[in-house]
């Protein structure tokens, strides 16, 4: 790779050349990425997906912010092993009710510039998308395409009532920006949240939690 010699290149240490070529849009300029028609069944956390030989499967992003900084930190060091996957739901780092603003945006761009990157290099790429309360609505949607599929989780993100609220009022404000051609769940997927869409003739599709399939089968390979 053909490295820039402009010194603002060669200590880019937020990553501007992530999303060279890139339509930037929406207040902040986030990186559009493309959008996607596939419906995956299964998918492995990033961490274990390092270490399977399983490549059938897609990678996903739903899992503590450490444990995929890496990705962030040093993208080259781990393409070629996503890219000998079925496809990658674009990372999830995260965007809390409680998280300073600033850090909420921050955030979501690096989701984008990195689901844009992958795209860029050939990996198939459903867009995911994540928010926080009302306040991030002026951003959270923005550089996910309209009427393509999309991945949401409810790990971690439906545990006590606050949260349960703002999931689905969130999903609502989803469903009404996005007008998804189907939208993909990660962790449970309960009918009060998600009945609603699938009556409007959305599907829903969904992907068992990772860690909880491995609880019930007794077993630790990827």
């Amino acid at each position: 790779m053909n490295r820039d010699k402009r010194p603002w290149f060669r200590y880019d240490v937020c990553k501007s050349w992530l999303v060279a070529d890139a339509e930037f849009v929406g207040t902040f300029g986030f990186p559009k990425l493309q959008g996607s028609s596939a419906k995956p069944d299964k998918a492995i956390p990033f961490d274990r997906a390092l270490r399977t030989t399983i490549k059938s499967q897609w990678v996903h992003f739903y899992l503590d912010d450490h444990r995929f900084e890496c990705l962030w930190y040093n993208p080259n060091a781990y393409l070629k092993r996503l890219q000998a996957f079925e496809g990658v739901i674009s990372p999830d780092f995260s965007v809390y009710t409680t998280m300073p603003l600033a850090q909420q945006i921050w955030n979501t761009y690096r989701n984008r510039a990195l689901g844009y990157w992958l795209q860029k290099n050939g990996v198939t790429v459903i867009p995911n998308v994540q928010w926080g309360d009302e306040r991030s609505y002026s951003f959270c949607f923005d550089g996910i395409p309209k009427q393509s599929a999309v991945a949401v989780s409810t790990y971690g993100c439906i545990r006590n009532r606050h949260d349960r609220f703002y999931f689905k009022k969130g999903l609502k404000k989803m469903v009404d920006t996005l007008k998804p051609s189907s939208i993909i769940n990660h962790s449970n997927t309960p009918d009060d949240i998600f009945e609603p869409y699938q009556k409007e003739g959305i599907p829903i599709i969904h992907i068992p939690n990772w860690y909880e399939t491995l609880r019930k089968r007794g077993t630790h390979h990827g």
